[in-house]
Formats: C-alpha cells, sequence, structure tokens
C-alpha cells in the first residue's frame, strides 16, 4: 500500500501518542496529515520522525495571509521536506501563486510539495454562507469558483467535499487534485463535519485523495479499520 491515497489524519496532541498509533503499522507506509495542533505542540522534529519512519506528510497549516508573507513561509515548509501543503483559495490569486512559488524557491533538489488550496470547509454550509459569511451564492458554485481561481494560480489541485469533487474534476481535469475530508465508514458518527460521505462514495465521486481521522486513530483495531478504508477507496 505504498501508493495509499487515504490521508490518516494524526489528530493527537503528543509525539508519544503519535509513535504509539505509527507502530501499529510497521508493515504499512501511509500518507499522514499533519494539522496544526499536532505541528504547534511538537514543532520540526515530528516532521522529522515521521519522514524517518519512511511514511508520507500532508502538512495541514491552510496558510492564508498577504501574498509575500506566505511566499516566505512557504519557502521554508519546503525545506520541511513535505509531500503535500495548503493554503486558503479565498486569499486570492495572487496569494496561492506566491505560495507555489516559495515553495519552488525552497524546493530539495528541485521537487517541491503539491501545494492545494482550501475551498469551504466541511463544517460550513449553506446557512453559514449566508448569514454569516454573507456570501450569497450556492456553496457549490463557491467551491467551483475558488477551484478554478486556484488552477488559474498554479495549484495541483485542491481541498474540497467530496460531493464538489465530481463537477470540479469535469470542469477542472481529473489531474488536478481533489483531496476530499469528511470521509466515515457507515457505521460511524458524523461528528462536527455538516457534509459527510464515506470511502466507497469518494471513489465514486472521483475524489483523488481522502482524509479520514477519527475513523482510523480512534478504532479498536486501527490497521484493520485503515485496510478496510483503503479496500473500499482503492479497490484492492
Amino acid at each position: 500500500m505504498n501508493n495509499s491515497r487515504i490521508c490518516v489524519a494524526l489528530d493527537f496532541q503528543t509525539r508519544d501518542e503519535v509513535e504509539t498509533f505509527l507502530d501499529q503499522f510497521e508493515n504499512e507506509k501511509l500518507y499522514v496529515k499533519v494539522g496544526m495542533e499536532l505541528f504547534y505542540g511538537e514543532g520540526i522534529e515530528m516532521i522529522k520522525s515521521i519522514k524517518e519512519k519512511g511514511h508520507k506528510i500532508f502538512l495541514d497549516l491552510k496558510l492564508h495571509d498577504i501574498p509575500n508573507t506566505v511566499r516566505s513561509a512557504m519557502k521554508q515548509l519546503a525545506k520541511l521536506d513535505v509531500d503535500m501543503v495548503n493554503v486558503h483559495a479565498s486569499g486570492s490569486i495572487a496569494m496561492m501563486k506566491a505560495a507555489v512559488e516559495g515553495l519552488k524557491e525552497g524546493a530539495i533538489d528541485g521537487k517541491r510539495p503539491l501545494c492545494i488550496a482550501v475551498t469551504c470547509l466541511t463544517s460550513l454550509d449553506q446557512e453559514i454562507l449566508d448569514n454569516e459569511l454573507l456570501i450569497h451564492e450556492e456553496l457549490a458554485n463557491v467551491v467551483l469558483k475558488w477551484a478554478q481561481n486556484a488552477k488559474e494560480a498554479g495549484m495541483d489541485g485542491v481541498v474540497c467535499s467530496p460531493l464538489e469533487s465530481k463537477i470540479i474534476h469535469d470542469e477542472l481535469g481529473n489531474e488536478f487534485l481533489t483531496v476530499t475530508p469528511g470521509i466515515r465508514l457507515a457505521s460511524d458518527n458524523v461528528n462536527d463535519q455538516k457534509r459527510v460521505t464515506t470511502p466507497v462514495m469518494a471513489k465514486e465521486l472521483t475524489s483523488s485523495y481522502i482524509v479520514v481521522g477519527r475513523t482510523i486513530t480512534r478504532a479498536k483495531n486501527p490497521v484493520e479499520t485503515y485496510q478496510e478504508v483503503y479496500r473500499q477507496f482503492q479497490g484492492e
């Protein structure tokens, strides 16, 4: 499963918790997602430790600032030799272009990480767009427009709900990646995400990568659960 397109969200607070979890996967090379909580708590050494175990890393920090600041930050993140990073698409085309430029400048051996843009967070729905953010446009249209902006800026893809993945691929091509969180097995609780699908549905909806967290990390048997998610999504 070295070519896994399942990003396992390491929603832990400490390095010890991460290592205890990853030690269960001694025969697997995972693609893991390191978010703000873990990165801010354990820092660069956590990234180095995971890479030493042979796993790929999606560093999920969702940069959103003026273009020059994002460019400088991405130049530093590229030096960590992670495999994927992201920004908020709402930061503008100029900011996304700057992110890619920064990654190229900091790339190790000329190979930069994939860079994707977050469209609408899976915790958002139409009511929040209308009443809190004053974006009076259908959610699917907002996602597609921001995805179009991301492609124009030279990004490799977007973070979106699986429900929007097929629309994006139909409009922008299958090589433009869709990384989709909000994935649960049918038996799971929905928790705090409004737009949720199963691995089978995500496959049918053409998701390029899926992000799976608590379904795997809080399972009684994480390895077996991971393998079941893998089977459902990648069909192997």
